[in-house]
């Protein structure tokens, strides 16, 4: 399925905010796993920057209009029941508000 527009997905099932995974693209590290409403994926499409739904604030953000850590989106994809998406972004710029590349830094020990 091709993403055209904010339409293409069904933001319904989950209460108009749906998960976004964002994967590097050469590294192909998962960086972080934040939330998009349909304005926040239109914006993405619109400008190429990953723009989220802050479920916290309660607002639309762009990656990096604090920080300057913008990133940008190569590709989007979205899963097979139209419901998660995967923006895929060109970016050597730490995604984590910590100043770390990725969310996932840190490990879970073994008993």
């Amino acid at each position: 399925m091709n993403v055209k527009s904010a339409d293409d997905v069904d933001f319904a099932k989950r209460g108009g905010v749906i998960p976004v995974v964002v994967q590097d693209k050469k590294t192909k590290d998962v960086l972080t796993l934040v939330y998009a409403n349909r304005e926040a994926l239109a914006k993405t499409i619109e400008t190429g920057n990953a723009w989220f739904f802050s479920t916290s604030r309660n607002k639309l953000w762009m990656k990096g209009e604090e920080s300057g850590n913008v990133q940008p989106v190569s590709e989007i994809r979205v899963d097979c029941d139209s419901d998660a998406l995967l923006y895929i972004v060109d970016s050597n710029k730490p995604m984590c508000h910590t100043g770390e590349r990725t969310c996932f830094h840190n490990m879970v020990e073994k008993a």
